[in-house]
């Protein structure tokens, strides 16, 4: 990970700069820049993956207009070949070198041709203007507000503009920004034509494009890992990863002493597929201790977040501090497209396919921001198959009859893609989902309610929670969470659209709590 700010005048107070910047070195402790365009200040700090010399580091400047980009820009090495036949030269291996001369030739027209997730500024010095623009799932982050004059600053994170703006936004995934309006480049949730593949042709192709996403992103100049949590999502993208690589790959699990679940299934994973496997255990004690630290680095109230947060901070954390990877593929999205426990209560295929719309949307204030900062604050780089703009592509626009639950086990469409393989055990391949922040232990959750329990009287519960109008808090839990993000982040609750729940409209869904344990459907998803 890296970070990119910008901030769009020529009145940008330098130290303001700096001091803004400065919140979020961890995405970028090798090296940080700042450069005066004239109309406004750029800076970048750089986590060095791609392009290792000097030479990679940005901002890139080129006949007076300047980029920054947080990226991964996949299959970079064909689009500069085609740049260089048309007369540009490059002096480093870095994929993001090649964005100014893209901007040069296509224009804004360059955000819809790139496979990648990224988010971007850029100065065009021939207009004096900045453009800026996002990844269509916004898997990279990308945050802005409005400076003293009304002009536009940009950042990676909403912490490098505290103090700089009244109000820090989102900036909208595949969208970009110019001319003070934010422009849409393509919209992953939307559908323009339905997929009406059969089953196995389906499958085959899922299967396909997964290898693919999976095989693309193990490009890199710095070490790669993986996270495992033994179940689907996650062995899945470490399997195939096993079989494309020629050396055995390092795998991660993280659980709590007492109760894991996730740990014995990952260890079943990691010994079927030959990874060099390291547990991580956490206490009550590292939970607690974590909390603040962890709503501070997500800048986010949300229940479900800030539980699914803990582990995953804290096996980064371990994994930082113990190795010297620097790139993390992870196993995130694949419930937005194939299905959660509580959308097997949809009641139609066209309600299945309009929550998946709505969580595509709203990802990257949710399980994407989670691994995003999760990942970033430990100076590593998050990657991310399953929102392959391909695979995703085509998931979401198959016929959503073919993937409501009507198999009698969830996600069936990946399940069978990958079915008589060999690739995993069918212990693993059909193995229930447990939800992160629940398969890490079930204790984990249980001790955060009672911190928030202990933390609170009946009384002061009802008095504080009048205190929020946007996204009330509704438990003592959500409440402590609330205060302490406003502690870091004060008045700035509206960056989430509202609680991670399941759709509540839905007979079987209408519960208080975002846990999949709260579901009749759990069954044995804990076992």
């Amino acid at each position: 990970m890296c970070t990119v700010m910008s901030w769009c005048s020529p009145q940008a107070e330098r130290e303001k700069f700096e001091k803004g910047i400065s919140r979020t070195s961890s995405r970028g402790p090798d090296d940080q820049r700042i450069a005066d365009t004239g109309c406004g200040l750029m800076g970048f700090q750089r986590l060095s993956i791609m392009g290792l010399t000097p030479e990679g580091m940005q901002p890139f400047e080129l006949n007076g207009s300047y980029a920054v980009c947080n990226g991964e820009l996949y299959g970079f090495e064909a689009v500069r070949e085609a740049l260089r036949a048309r007369g540009y030269t490059f002096a480093s291996d870095s994929d993001c070198e090649i964005i100014l001369p893209m901007y040069f030739e296509y224009g804004t027209r360059m955000f819809s041709m790139l496979d990648a997730e990224f988010a971007m500024i850029i100065f065009d010095g021939r207009s004096q203007k900045f453009i800026a623009a996002r990844d269509p799932i916004g898997i990279r982050p990308l945050y802005y507000g409005f400076g003293p004059s009304g002009e536009y600053i940009f950042a990676s994170e909403p912490k490098d503009l505290v103090g700089l703006t009244d109000r820090i936004m989102p900036f909208p995934p595949g969208c970009y920004f110019e001319d003070g309006q934010f422009i849409r480049y393509r919209d992953m949730a939307s559908v323009t034509e339905v997929c009406h593949d059969g089953l196995e042709s389906a499958c085959e192709k899922i299967r396909e494009k997964l290898v693919s996403a999976v095989r693309k992103r193990l490009v890199s100049d710095s070490k790669v890992g993986f996270l495992l949590s033994g179940g689907l999502d996650s062995s899945l993208v470490c399997a195939i990863a096993a079989r494309e690589c020629s050396h055995p790959i390092e795998t991660f699990a993280i659980g709590m002493r007492h109760d894991p679940i996730d740990l014995k299934y990952a260890a079943q994973a990691a010994e079927y597929i030959g990874s060099h496997h390291t547990e991580v255990y956490m206490t009550p004690e590292d939970v607690l201790s974590s909390l603040e630290r962890v709503i501070e680095l997500l800048g986010t109230w949300d229940i479900t977040t800030v539980r699914a947060s803990i582990g995953m901070y804290l096996v980064c954390k371990a994994i930082h501090e113990t190795t010297d990877i620097r790139v993390i593929l992870t196993g995130e999205i694949s419930d937005e497209l194939f299905g959660y426990k509580y959308t097997d209560f949809a009641p139609s295929a066209q309600a299945f396919q309009e929550e998946a719309e709505k969580r595509i949307r709203e990802l990257h204030m949710y399980d994407v921001l989670r691994a995003d900062r999760c990942i970033s604050v430990n100076s590593l780089e998050a990657r991310v198959p399953f929102g392959d703009l391909d695979f995703a592509s085509y998931v979401m626009s198959l016929d959503p009859e073919m993937k409501l639950n009507r198999y009698g086990k969830g996600k069936y469409l990946l399940r069978h893609a990958f079915e008589g393989t060999g690739i995993l055990p069918d212990s693993i391949l059909w193995r229930e989902k447990a939800a992160f922040s629940d398969a890490v232990g079930h204790s984990m959750v249980d001790y955060l309610k009672e911190h928030a329990e202990e933390r609170y009287t009946d009384s002061e519960f009802e008095h504080r929670c009048l205190l929020y109008g946007h996204g009330r808090p509704f438990t003592k839990e959500s409440l402590l969470y609330r205060d302490i993000f406003e502690k870091y982040y004060p008045g700035q609750g509206e960056m989430i659209a509202d609680f991670w729940m399941p759709n509540r409209l839905w007979e079987g869904c209408d519960v208080d709590d975002p846990s999949a344990r709260v579901l009749s459907n759990y069954g044995d998803s804990g076992q």
